[in-house]
């Protein structure tokens, strides 16, 4: 895969390209309950393919597909986020392999490594960097 970028790399990176991408990796309770990166001041929305498929946490078998599926152009700058980096880290290198030109991980993810007390949300990640998200 193309490596990893923080948070505010992938949307400097999505800000300056039209064709970028980002794809979010997580499962969909994820997306529902604790929010997606908010696309909309770029006039686009994030792709939604898992990566892991809730709840045995099993590989999506249909992943490569369903990110084809998406008509994202592999030849473009794909970001992919997860919760940490772990899961966008091997999906990036899964589409890599598939053919897609310049997939990127965004390191440390949409909710960041755990902090002392283990929890989420306070150490880094895209929420903590202050970059736009939306719940509901």
């Amino acid at each position: 895969y193309a490596g990893d970028v923080s948070p505010k790399q992938a949307w400097d990176m999505l800000s300056g390209d039209p064709a970028a991408g980002l794809l979010d990796v997580r499962t969909p309770a994820e997306w529902a309950y604790v929010g997606l990166p908010d696309m909309s001041p770029l006039g686009r929305q994030p792709l939604l393919v898992p990566w892991m498929l809730f709840p045995g946490m099993q590989v999506n078998p249909d992943f490569t597909r369903q990110v084809a599926e998406t008509g994202v152009d592999q030849n473009a700058e794909l970001l992919i986020i997860c919760r940490s980096g772990q899961r966008s880290q091997s999906a990036a290198m899964a589409l890599t392999a598939a053919g897609f030109r310049a997939c990127y991980n965004v390191a440390c993810g949409f909710e960041g490594d755990k902090d002392a007390t283990h929890h989420r949300g306070t150490v880094n990640g895209w929420k903590v960097d202050g970059l736009p998200w939306v719940q509901g």
